[in-house]
């Protein structure tokens, strides 16, 4: 537990606990008043109706019913009207009602068991000629326990204190058979049992009673006369039977003293005295609800010592949170408490109890802490945690966390210590350590020899040493890579008398590195086979972009085509354009793009173009070239998908006869403004193995630009291909210099922006 500065949350949450502990308390004070009014209307009912306590209570609730008036108020109206003639009658020796009624308010005000008895014995046993009282609490394990006594003197009562279940004793004998004794001409000669109290000379008349509560048997009563008696008569017996039941009452059923929880764990206070220094023993003060609002201090260990100084008579009764108000911090004492007594799960923690004062140098007490339940409360025990075992849990901690483990070996008695850290990483921890001769046969054959020379250094050459190995855990058979490194430990003369060193668990850094390994490898693989994916890319697309510029120039064209990669990474896809003389002196232009990137993308492409070159040598039109294209795309190759746009051109005709499947159509530029030509109906390649083409021809004039071109040069994400052809018609009507300058200007203003490869040939007819 680490004490912090208490915030304004905090401080406000802890003034209303307070505020509703003082309320809470003047209702229990509200309530006790209550009860002692219904105890004495109780009182008045069984001397008229002769009839038992319990008897009497649920014949005033009826009688609340019927009326329809609180119980209390009856009670009041009840003793209203009979008080003065009751006050005014003298007592005649029997008990009566009034004795009862007053006895009921004494033990109201009882704050022990001995003021319990003592309020009996002076109220009704005494005037009807009883000399002692003795009360008796009934524990978990079938032993009485004296919780209060008068007239039996000190001596007496620690003779009596403690009675055994299988003494033979009244008191016993009342609690197993759950019957009262009745000795009304004394105990017999020769008998052993409490109720001889030889020490005083009380041989008379005794009647022992058990206690009854709503679990069953609570305790026992024993009352005791100096004389022998005629008998009990009825009148007596009753008030007997009904003082039996208000002690019970008062011991157990008093709402948030806790005295019957304090004395059924008192068998084990005893304990506690011996093995801890300080404890204290808490009963949960609840809510309506059943919601634990507090814990009321019943008990306090004969060494107890407060942090803060105060003594038991500051302590004992009061709410914990009032004797500490900072455990009601979150997270603090008093919620590991309640969680302790709702789980009953142990709870241990250094720290600072919640209200000590700080020590000279300004730190909180540091403490060991532990929380147990004890039948329904819960025990709290600390004590001062000195510097040595500080160090000694931070270094627990240290090992824990690093997952290392000191030994060591003396080498003249053959002792080997290990620590708990260390055993623990072999997974021995209820086995022995391993002598280091034995180190060997733990250890994986692959690291034998690592070994070996980490003990030949360490043993015969005296020097610190250190190596690495592989074993399996004990527990779980698990591989687990060990680190160690030792030195040796020499006497005066340079003799080796023992060898000291540390265990250290590094298998998550070797799997860590094997892991890295094996990924640098792999990584070392794929970029070596990009690599050469590159190259071959780069081959394959320089194979097909060539063109004999002298040639083109022959036909009466100047043609400029640029070619645009997706990203640095991939300098070659699926885009691809083709210039070719046929020996027809047509010129054929064709662009295309193949879906996809990378090898795939580019093998398409050149079974593409190659076959378009030789379909083109046929004389074939650009209808039947498609036609032809489209057939070999979707049965002689798996999954080439793509578009295309071919043209033949006519030197000398000046006329350019042009199909496309699925591509976008040309763009003629001329005398300064471009324009899209028709759109010429069209499938794309590999989609239908029966499409079919529509031809459209074109006449160009000197000086017309035609554009050919793929998507990627002008899609954009956010606007439609109609706005993107837009964009693009309004730079290419803006001529700038030569056909070479001019795609250089188109390719750089290009607002394409879907990172896909582009492709532009731009043909200017002289």
């Amino acid at each position: 537990m680490t004490v912090t500065a208490a915030s304004g949350a905090e401080v406000a949450r802890l003034t209303a606990l307070i505020t509703r502990q003082r309320r809470d308390l003047d209702i229990m004070r509200d309530q006790a008043a209550t009860r002692s009014v219904a105890d004495m209307a109780a009182g008045m009912l069984m001397e008229r109706l002769g009839c038992s306590a319990a008897e009497a209570g649920q014949q005033l609730a009826r009688l609340a019913r019927q009326a329809g008036t609180p119980v209390a108020e009856l009670a009041a109206e009840v003793t209203g009207q009979h008080l003065a003639e009751a006050l005014n009658a003298p007592a005649q020796g029997e008990p009566g009602w009034r004795a009862l009624s007053l006895a009921g308010a004494a033990l109201q005000e009882a704050v022990d068991g001995d003021s319990i008895a003592a309020a009996a014995l002076d109220e009704v046993l005494a005037p009807a000629g009883a000399a002692a009282v003795a009360l008796w609490l009934l524990g978990p394990d079938g032993c009485l326990d004296l919780v209060g006594q008068s007239g039996l003197g000190a001596r007496e009562a620690a003779r009596w204190r403690h009675l055994p279940p299988d003494m033979d004793c009244l008191p016993q004998r009342a609690a197993r058979e759950g019957a009262p004794v009745r000795r009304p001409d004394g105990a017999p000669r020769g008998a052993a049992g409490p109720a001889e109290l030889p020490g005083r000379g009380l041989t008379g008349a005794r009647a022992v009673l058990p206690m009854r509560g709503q679990g069953g048997i609570t305790g026992v009563l024993a009352a005791i006369w100096p004389v022998p008696l005629p008998g009990f008569d009825p009148p007596l017996w009753r008030q007997l039977t009904a003082l039996a039941d208000l002690c019970a009452r008062a011991l157990s059923a008093r709402e948030g003293d806790g005295l019957a929880a304090a004395h059924r764990s008192s068998w084990l206070f005893g304990l506690l005295d011996g093995a801890i220094e300080s404890a204290l023993f808490a009963s949960p003060a609840r809510a309506e609800d059943g919601t634990v609002t507090d814990f009321l201090i019943g008990y306090l260990s004969e060494g107890f010592r407060d942090p803060a100084g105060r003594g038991a008579a500051d302590l004992l009764g009061r709410p914990l949170l009032e004797v500490y108000p900072l455990a009601a911090l979150p997270g603090g004492l008093f919620d590991r408490a309640a969680g302790v007594l709702s789980t009953g799960v142990p709870h241990h923690a250094c720290g600072g109890i919640f209200g000590a004062p700080a020590t000279e140098t300004g730190a909180g007490a540091v403490m060991d802490i532990r929380i147990a339940r004890l039948f329904d409360g819960v025990v709290i025990a600390w004590r001062p945690v000195d510097e040595a075992e500080r160090l000694a849990s931070l270094l627990q901690h240290a090992e824990r966390l690093g997952r290392i483990g000191g030994w060591e070996e003396n080498l003249r008695d053959d002792e080997i210590r290990w620590t708990e850290s260390a055993l623990a990483l072999f997974g021995r921890e209820h086995g022995r350590a391993i002598p280091l001769a034995e180190l060997h046969s733990h250890v994986f054959a692959g690291d034998l020899f690592d070994v070996e020379q980490f003990r030949d250094r360490l043993l015969r050459e005296k020097t610190p040493a250190a190596a690495a190995f592989r074993f399996i855990r004990a527990d779980d058979q698990s591989v687990r890579q060990m680190r160690v490194s030792a030195e040796p430990v020499t006497d005066p003369a340079g003799a080796l008398i023992a060898v000291r060193g540390v265990f250290q668990d590094v298998s998550t850094h070797y799997h860590t590195q094997v892991a890295l390994t094996a990924t640098r490898d792999r990584l070392a693989d794929t970029e070596e086979r990009a690599e050469e994916e590159h190259r071959l890319a780069i081959r394959l697309q320089e194979a097909i972009t060539p063109w004999s510029s002298d040639r083109m120039a022959a036909a009466g064209l100047d043609i400029a085509a640029r070619y645009r990669p997706a990203g640095p990474a991939r300098l070659a896809g699926g885009d691809w354009y083709d210039t070719v003389l046929l020996p027809s002196r047509e010129v054929l232009l064709a662009v295309g793009d193949i879906a996809g990137h990378g090898i795939d993308a580019v093998t398409g492409m050149v079974e593409m173009r190659n076959c378009l070159r030789g379909f083109a040598i046929t004389g074939a039109g650009p209808t039947d070239l498609l036609k032809w294209l489209n057939q070999v795309a979707c049965q002689l190759t798996e999954g080439t998908i793509g578009t295309a746009v071919c043209g033949l051109y006519d030197p000398a005709s000046q006329n350019l006869r042009w199909a496309r499947a699925g591509h976008l159509p040309p763009v003629l530029v001329r005398t300064g403004s471009a324009q899209k030509l028709p759109l010429a109906s069209g499938l794309m390649l590999g989609a239908d193995p029966g499409a079919s083409y529509e031809e459209v021809t074109t006449s160009l004039s000197p000086g017309d630009v035609l554009l050919l071109f793929t998507d990627g040069l002008v899609e954009r994400r956010d606007q439609s291909i109609d706005d993107s052809m837009s964009s693009l018609l309004r730079s290419a009507s803006r001529r700038v210099g030569g056909i070479a300058e001019y795609a250089d200007y188109l390719l750089r203003h290009a607002g394409s922006d879907t990172g896909d490869d582009a492709c532009l040939v731009a043909v200017q007819v002289r």
